[in-house]
């Protein structure tokens, strides 16, 4: 059993999606999101969409920063993680524009102050202000605040977004197929609208990554911080504390900043390539939960899939393996291990969606391919200076 499972979570959401395989899947089953017909207005032309999201534990790592520091300011960036997670979603779908987003707070009274709650709240709009500055409006409509300590132990920051869209104009993974190339856009660095390093960690796999970047310290002097039925050996099992710094490109950063660097939204990007390219477009993932296998839950039909010239993972990626010990196949069906974003698309479009992304300070290339195979299975495989990793669907 892999450390992930030993603390009680799941990168493939099994259990999740068996409970939910016999509902409705919406006009479009291979979409990233689930869509439905315009019921707010009857329009057979547009849709209606909602999506739910949000910080998942990384909201436990900016309490232990805070407790470690006294810096209020880092929940802002969970109030980002929770936006983007379900943005970057609905981004995949085609959807950067005229969205609504409700936030929902559960928090415990007892260890959780009413300066946290500003922050996050306060983050949220902050952070709409800035994706308003680059052309993508989302509005705010407030949301739900609620005092649960018996259920949560510190807090769970969350949100619902949706959007009604024209269906002309909707991306569905329908038209994935042999002959794609995949582009990755790189989820570390410092994008032009960003404005300090990001490590690229997103808002998936934080329960791995608390767990093994911290040390033993951490379940002694906040044992609210982990569910106490879990066994000794999984928790809090690395080497690090919150303030140790590694250098990176000559910036010295701690390595609290490096885990909860606010999870990065491809919102301006895709605008602009969406807008450019919408018939060269033929799927969009967002390598979340299920990091690089992601794409594989969104198939139209069975085909291979080969990423043979991944981005070489980002420093915090390296740092949670060698304190873990995880092997090459769960690090990559846990992070997204350095591009959190994927379009397949043709090989002429991609010179230009990859120039688009350098516009924005972000990297882009070509990572893979899709083939087509004579079985009624897809396969994964990932090739790189690990070796090889290959997955069946």
């Amino acid at each position: 059993m892999s450390l992930y499972a030993k603390r009680g979570v799941s990168a493939q959401k099994e259990e999740v999606h068996a409970a939910i395989q016999k509902l409705d899947q919406g006009l479009f089953p291979n979409a990233f999101c689930k869509i439905y017909p315009d019921f707010l207005c009857g329009d057979e032309n547009w849709v209606n969409i909602m999506h739910a999201d949000g910080a998942g534990t990384k909201s436990i790592l900016a309490y232990l920063y805070w407790k470690e520091t006294g810096d209020a300011s880092v929940w802002a960036g969970i109030a980002q993680d929770a936006v983007a997670m379900n943005l970057d979603d609905l981004l995949c779908i085609g959807i950067t524009d005229n969205l609504l987003f409700s936030s929902t707070i559960d928090r415990n009274k007892s260890v959780i102050t009413g300066e946290i709650l500003q922050e996050v709240i306060n983050g949220t709009q902050h952070f709409f202000d800035i994706l308003k500055e680059c052309g993508v409006n989302v509005h705010y409509l407030g949301g739900e605040t609620a005092d649960v300590g018996d259920v949560v132990r510190t807090i769970a920051v969350n949100g619902t977004m949706t959007a009604r869209w024209p269906k002309a104009k909707l991306i569905t993974n329908d038209k994935i197929k042999a002959g794609n190339v995949i582009v990755g856009f790189a989820s570390a660095g410092k994008a032009t609208y960003e404005s300090a390093y990001n490590s690229g960690l997103g808002s998936n796999g934080l329960t791995s990554a608390r767990h093994d970047v911290l040390e033993k310290y951490y379940a002694t002097q906040y044992p609210e911080t982990f569910e106490p039925t879990l066994q000794d050996e999984v928790v809090y099992i690395g080497k690090n504390k919150m303030t140790d710094t590694i250098s990176i490109s000559g910036e010295q950063i701690s390595i609290g900043h490096l885990l909860l660097s606010p999870t990065r939204t491809y919102a301006p990007l895709l605008k602009r390539i969406v807008a450019e390219e919408f018939d060269e477009i033929d799927g969009i993932i967002h390598c979340s939960g299920g990091g690089q296998t992601k794409c594989m839950k969104y198939l139209p039909r069975p085909l291979n899939i080969i990423k043979d010239h991944l981005f070489e993972p980002p420093p915090i990626f390296e740092l949670i393996r060698t304190n873990s010990g995880a092997d090459w196949r769960e690090m990559y069906q846990v992070f997204n291990m350095g591009h959190r974003l994927e379009i397949f698309t043709s090989e002429s479009a991609a010179v230009r969606m990859i120039a688009t992304a350098k516009i924005f300070n972000i990297d882009a290339q070509i990572i893979g391919r899709v083939e087509p195979t004579e079985s009624d299975k897809s396969t994964l495989k990932l090739l790189s200076s690990f070796g090889e990793v290959m997955y069946e669907y």
